[in-house]
């Protein structure tokens, strides 16, 4: 049973809408911009966030993907350092805009581990970071340009994103670990 219920489908489909006009206002050219969405539900937030770009902005950015494995301490000894197993980026992103897009950001490290993904592509103009929800607690210094939601939680509780396109309903709960 969830803690709490802290988004359904008609406020994720704000909070997007919302995050798609910021990212307009921010990026001088949403034609030569490309968002990334970082496995799993990342990738259809992205979807999302380009499909109201296209709507708002009447020009469509591209989307690509980026596939983070992470071999974590606590459950193998290969080490702690985010392993890229695979993007897919349907264009060149050299001197573009790229704006990764995540469902949660906590730590940090799958964002770091993005970043070195999209740099191994080449040399993007600037990389954004846009999140549906940030619930703190970084390890690591980094900042999402776009937040759909800020919610404070304690390391004991878990975000869990529901994206139609995977779990066939829109959803934002919080858990007792």
């Amino acid at each position: 049973m969830p803690k709490a219920s802290l988004m359904d489908e008609s406020s994720m489909d704000r909070a997007l809408k919302r995050m798609a006009h910021e990212i307009i206002e921010q990026v001088s050219d949403p034609g030569d911009c490309v968002l990334v969405g970082i496995r799993r539900r990342g990738i259809p937030l992205a979807q999302r966030l380009a499909g109201y770009i296209g709507q708002f902005a009447g020009v469509t950015p591209t989307v690509g993907e980026v596939d983070i494995t992470f071999y974590r301490d606590d459950l193998t000894r290969v080490g702690d350092v985010p392993q890229v197993s695979g993007a897919s980026i349907p264009t060149d992103i050299i001197d573009k805009t790229v704006v990764l897009v995540d469902d949660v950001i906590y730590t940090g490290r799958t964002a770091r581990a993005a970043m070195e993904a999209v740099l191994a592509r080449g040399r993007a103009a600037r990389i954004c970071l846009a999140v549906l929800i940030d619930r703190g607690h970084r390890e690591l210094p980094i900042r999402p340009d776009f937040v759909g939601k800020n919610i404070p939680t304690a390391r004991s509780e878990r975000v869990s994103v529901r994206v139609r396109e995977i779990d066939g309903e829109d959803g934002v709960a919080l858990y007792e670990i």
